[in-house]
């Protein structure tokens, strides 16, 4: 075969080698021929070959379909076409079958989750799995094929890993599209066609529903698809009204004699229905319960809808009083709400004990449950990070020395005597020991001459005699300081009374140079003229800067470590703390204007992300109107929420956005600089 074969002409030569192998389940015969085309070419028209080739296999039995399958996971190990290609023939199989053969296929796909994790088709195939098991829920309904929508989901939980993006509820928002409708059809004659297998005989375990406690009963789904409510004022006064009305019809309306009656029926019945039971040994679980009035009575004499009922209350209340990360400040409630949240949760687990059968032990699991929940809350507010395997446990080298006996250690006292006998100090550690005794004593150590690091006033305030004044003292603000201190210990000037108001600190600091550089003249003239006298000036100078140096050796120290690391970075006086603060969070936060360029050119829904940062529907109208375009508006918002708030990063929005699933937008973040 020509390696310039045209492309149509390879594909038909494919398709009709892959036909042959297929049919004879030969792979070999499919691989020698492909080798005769380039690796591009080949691969390119073997793809389509085995696309054309699933069009006449579509109508054949699902094992045919699981075979090709198998047969195209060969030819990818082989390198004979692309990874991806056998999750892309099972998208097209489950697109072109009806939902009865997809949920026998995607059995398939469940047993193979070996297959998919291996590294050579994970990385290829993991978004295409995705969007194909996205497809498949799309057309299911979560009533009529709860099953298959949890095979669904138990599948991706078996082939992501925990700290999958894609599988994870980063910034914790709850599902506010399930709403739950009620009240709508008063007239309808459900209860009489249902079949009355629960009996009461006593009128007094008999419950009356009235309209008033349905629509509050059905209300608490309200609180329960969106806790945060709660947090609302109004709304916290309704929930705990209507959950008080139906805790108490709970308590009020007791099942023991429910289950006795039902007991009694399900005796005399059991010498008829063998056959059946035989029959109903499959469990059907439904996503949602009826809301119709006249059900609401049959519905609290069932244990299984009360448990969901309550189990509901409890998470609701573990959510309500658990640390969240991205809760807001204004989301907490208050020592009443909290004790009235205590009191009630007693009173449900009360009530789960009470409820048959089993209920003890119900309620123990479901305090074991809801106790695991808090470490995963947990996890997430650390970022959901990767789980590690424990570390294998060390292997000694040999048994001697495991069975080798400690030393044993001398008492601290002993040590401590031992030590004071010598007039030492005893630490604790060696390094502190030997750093407390190497000199006899701590005070002394810090006055010898080693330790004088306080330079004289003369050479400190003449080195910038001859600069000029608005450069050597207006604008250094460091040199400025440690000025002042050593005036302050040094120079008689510094508490002086003067008529003349200090109109700056540059210009005192001007005139002090100007009245020291004088006295110097001075001196050396004085000094030229006798030098005996100028000798026991100095005698007496130096004995008063000793005594100073005794008094203030540990500011001179402070001095001196300023001068090497901190003091040049201290601003002007003039600056306020609030600036300081913002300035050194900028520096260490604020993004780059080529990546807010980047990012806002890229954010579309820019609107979706400034609702997740906290602005409310009247700001992004602002932004909206301010401006012309979606990428200014998208840049105005995000500086905005740089420059005001406190935890804003470039990390916290690569969170954020991946939570919000701006993929796309994360990389242009990440790879701009």
């Amino acid at each position: 075969m020509c390696e310039n074969s045209g492309f149509d002409e390879l594909r038909v030569k494919y398709k009709d080698v892959l036909s042959k192998a297929f049919s004879i389940n030969n792979i070999d015969l499919l691989d020698s021929f492909s080798k005769k085309a380039n690796e591009s070419d080949r691969k390119a028209a073997m793809d389509q070959a085995f696309k054309d080739k699933l069009l006449d296999l579509l109508k054949d039995d699902h094992c045919v379909l699981e075979n090709y399958i198998s047969f195209c996971i060969e030819s990818c190990r082989r390198s004979m076409v692309t990874p991806t290609m056998p999750v892309v023939l099972l998208g097209d199989i489950f697109d072109a079958l009806t939902l009865n053969k997809c949920e026998m296929l995607f059995a398939y796909v469940e047993n193979g989750v070996n297959i998919w994790r291996e590294e050579l088709f994970f990385m290829a195939c993991k978004n295409n799995l995705l969007r194909m098991c996205n497809d498949l829920l799309r057309r299911l309904s979560r009533s009529q094929n709860t099953v298959f929508c949890g095979r669904i989901l138990l599948f991706l939980a078996k082939f992501f890993p925990f700290s999958e993006r894609s599988g994870l509820n980063i910034v914790s928002e709850f599902n506010l599209e399930n709403i739950t409708e009620f009240g709508g059809d008063n007239s309808s004659t459900l209860k009489d066609v249902l079949d009355e297998e629960i009996v009461v005989d006593n009128e007094k375990n008999k419950l009356t529903i009235d309209y008033n406690l349905y629509c509050r009963f059905w209300s608490l789904q309200e609180f329960f698809r969106n806790p945060n409510t709660c947090y609302n004022k109004l709304q916290w006064k309704t929930f705990v009204a209507h959950s008080g009305s139906v805790l108490s019809a709970f308590s009020s309306y007791k099942l023991e004699a429910v289950e006795l009656q039902k007991s009694k029926l399900n005796r005399l019945k059991a010498v008829n229905t063998d056959v059946e039971m035989q029959e109903s040994k499959e469990q059907h679980y439904f996503a949602k319960f009826l809301t119709n009035q006249k059900l609401l009575e049959l519905q609290l004499s069932d244990s299984n809808f009360r448990r969901c009922v309550l189990i509901q209350f409890l998470i609701l209340f573990q959510y309500l009083t658990s640390t969240v990360k991205f809760k807001l400040e204004s989301q907490e409630l208050k020592s009443d709400q909290l004790d009235w949240l205590k009191d009630t949760t007693n009173m449900i687990y009360k009530l789960l004990v009470e409820t048959p059968p089993n209920g003890k032990q119900f309620a123990e699991c479901v305090k074991s449950i809801l106790k695991r929940e808090e470490h995963w809350n947990n996890w997430k507010n650390d970022g959901c990070p990767e789980f590690q395997k424990p570390k294998p446990p060390v292997q000694t080298d040999s048994i001697d020395e495991v069975r080798r006996p400690k030393k044993r250690r001398r008492p601290v006292g002993d040590i401590i005597k031992e030590y004071e006998s010598q007039k030492k100090h005893f630490m604790g550690n060696n390094e502190l020991t030997k750093l407390w005794n190497h000199f006899p004593d701590n005070l002394a150590a810090c006055r010898t001459k080693e330790r004088d690091f306080m330079p004289t006033l003369e050479s400190y305030m003449l080195s910038r005699a001859g600069k000029d004044s608005a450069g050597a003292s207006g604008t250094d603000a460091g040199w400025g300081w440690r000025a002042l201190r050593l005036l302050a210990r040094r120079s008689p000037h510094f508490f002086v009374h003067t008529n003349n108001p200090i109109a700056s600190l540059s210009d005192y600091l001007d005139d002090m140079v100007k009245r020291i550089s004088r006295e110097a003249t001075t001196n050396a003239a004085a000094a030229s003229v006798s030098t005996d006298n100028t000798n026991s000036i100095k005698n007496v100078k130096q004995e008063a800067q000793e005594e100073e140096i005794t008094e203030e050796q540990m500011e001179a120290d402070l001095i001196k470590e300023g001068d090497a690391n901190d003091i040049e970075q201290v601003p002007d006086s003039t600056q306020t703390n609030e600036d300081d603060d913002k300035t050194t969070r900028t520096r260490l936060t604020m993004i780059t204007p080529s990546q807010l360029d980047a990012l806002s050119a890229k954010l579309t829904d820019w609107k979706k992300l400034a609702t997740k940062l906290g602005y409310k529907p009247d700001e992004i109208l602002h932004f909206e109107t301010e401006n012309a375009t979606e990428p200014s508006r998208a840049k105005i918002m995000l500086k905005l929420w740089f420059d005001d708030d406190e935890d804003a990063s470039v990390e916290n929005l690569l969170y954020i956005m991946e939570g919000l699933e701006m993929l796309e937008a994360c990389e242009v973040l990440k790879n701009a600089k």
